[in-house]
């Protein structure tokens, strides 16, 4: 799921690449970082040698994580499957290799393989239309949902906008997966079919139904039976509500206003196929070596073809290609595609299969280099993306026998100066706003209903002297507004942790009536699954009395 608008060549998005980044919040203290320009260092010759436990420990410190597990698998065997730091800030309980965490959009690559068992057992093919499949899917426009394949729904390439639609199910809403595919038709697309590459989710909880329509049983069941059971990931879970009756399990973490916060799971059974495993260090080890054995288990059975292993790490989709500077010029990839289900690229001339993923309070990372039988995870109780991707160029530096590199100081470095930028965009906003303005109409004519032909039903309404927008389908996606300039206010959210405060800017018609209102995330740094950009909300109008 989640994501975020901004691009770094750094960080692994929740549910992209290399080249995206995927934190509602950076783990930086705003009022603790100096605003001065930072140099990422152009070298790291007296990095000290690669100490998985050393360099585990130093990046929770560093990025301010709670706890993080790992997993290293190499030739078929378990290198490494440990648990570091806590599972919930207050709680000495420690991670350990059993700890379950939110994997997010990690739960991709699960679909995927759902489906090649399915083109195995004949029961679909690649190349079949989704229509062929759900005769009642239907895409915004008809020559899509005619030519939309299967396997289109896998690879980010339907036309839609980058994580459109996603106000839907994220945060929690009251949407059943039925009616998020339904209003999948109203969603707009932002480029032509097959035209370019932009992350989305609905179009794996599309694949989610077809895996429990082929099966007879849910996604869950599903997952269980095909995957889960073969494979003895006897801890995992396919839902919050069955992680948390567990006895091993983490909290999620925020940052609120600068300092690391535990917050509420965040359920989200509508929106299975894009995201909705929970797993561990111990059982993901398990997945990779599965994946690099090319969908064979241990003892000989295949849990896939080999021919399918082909398939859904073959590149598909091709994706822009970032330019880090400095000692992230190292990072650079050559080549960086989307495939079935998981991220394509290379990494000093070896091919990686990767993918993120990105949950209310747990980031994930899942990588393997296919040609070395290597697989790395990394899981964290926190929404930061930067050890995560510090910890996994120092474990794969070590294998591949780079020289070693402190990643850490490097992208500790790059992440503060992200977060300046971030930060002086902001401010210029401020500064040069109308502060002197003020909204053309009074303040209760902004009231009201309003609807968007895919969200529905928005409130804007009045407790006392605060103004309050609501999204109806969300229960906690609510805020007070206050006035920014001219026509525009700004909705700061009740749940803070969210750190997605909005812009709303209404348009009047000519007899000053209200025509529209448009919303955008104030920072960049804002997660791109609150899609509050695509959303064209229009007054209800009330029914005459008769």
């Amino acid at each position: 799921m989640l994501l975020k608008k901004t691009t770094a060549a750094l960080v692994l998005c929740a549910c992209a690449s290399f080249a995206t980044v995927s934190a509602p919040a950076l783990a930086f203290d705003a009022a603790a970082v100096n605003v001065a320009a930072v140099n990422v260092p152009d070298t790291s010759a007296t990095a000290p040698a690669f100490d998985l436990a050393r360099d585990v420990n130093r990046a929770l410190k560093t990025f301010d994580v709670p706890g993080i597990a790992i997993a290293i698998v190499k030739d078929g065997k378990v290198i490494a499957a440990q648990g570091f730091g806590v599972r919930r800030l207050g709680d000495p309980a420690p991670v350990t290799s059993k700890t379950l965490f939110e994997i997010a959009s990690n739960s991709k690559a699960f679909t995927a393989v759902a489906l090649a068992k399915l083109v195995d057992e004949g029961k679909l093919a690649w190349d079949d239309p989704v229509i062929k499949h759900l005769p009642d899917f239907r895409m915004y426009d008809a020559y899509v949902t005619q030519e939309m394949t299967v396997r289109d729904l896998l690879t980010h390439r339907s036309g839609l906008g980058l994580g459109a639609g996603d106000l839907l199910w994220w945060p929690t809403t009251t949407f059943s997966t039925d009616e998020i595919i339904h209003n999948l038709r109203h969603v707009k697309p932002a480029t032509s079919f097959r035209a370019d590459y932009a992350y989305d989710n609905l179009l794996y909880i599309v694949a989610g139904r077809i895996i429990a329509q082929k099966s007879g049983r849910s996604w869950g069941d599903a997952m269980q039976q095909q995957i889960l059971d073969p494979l003895g990931m006897t801890n995992t879970t396919t839902s919050v509500a069955a992680m948390l009756k567990t006895a091993d399990y983490s909290a999620p973490h925020s940052k609120i206003n600068g300092r690391q916060s535990v917050v509420k799971p965040m359920p989200v059974d509508n929106a299975v196929g894009a995201v909705g495993i929970n797993t561990s260090a111990e059982d993901i080890a398990k997945w990779m070596n599965v994946l690099l054995a090319g969908g064979e288990v241990p003892g000989g059975q295949r849990l896939f073809s080999a021919a399918q292993s082909k398939e859904i790490w073959t590149p598909v989709t091709p994706m822009k290609i970032a330019e880090p500077k400095g000692a992230l010029a190292a990072t650079r990839a050559n080549f960086n595609a989307y495939g079935l289900g998981f991220n394509i690229r290379d990494y000093r001339g070896k091919k990686l299969v990767l993918h993120g993923g990105a949950l209310q309070g747990f980031y994930s990372r899942v990588l393997m280099v296919p040609e070395e039988k290597l697989g790395i995870a990394i899981f964290t109780n926190a929404e930061n993306g930067g050890s995560m991707t510090s910890l996994q160029w120092r474990i794969l530096d070590h294998y591949l026998g780079a020289a070693p590199t402190d990643w850490i100081g490097v992208i500790a470095a790059e992440e503060q100066e992200r977060l300046r930028k971030d930060q002086e965009k902001t401010g210029k906003a401020k500064a040069a706003r109308a502060a002197g303005s003020k909204p053309s109409l009074p303040r209760t004519s902004y009231d009201g209903e309003y609807s968007d032909p895919w969200y529905g039903k928005v409130v804007i309404r009045h407790e006392g002297k605060k103004q309050l927008m609501q999204f109806t389908r969300t229960p906690d996606l609510v805020g007070e507004m206050e006035h920014f300039q001219h026509d525009t206010f700004i909705v700061r959210w009740k749940e803070r942790n969210f750190n997605a405060d909005a812009y709303v800017t209404f348009a009047l018609n000519p007899d000053g009536s209200i025509e529209r209102a448009r919303m955008a995330a104030i920072s960049d740094e804002t997660d791109f699954s609150y899609d509050f950009h695509d959303l064209a909300l229009t007054p209800v109008k009330a029914r005459k009395a008769d």
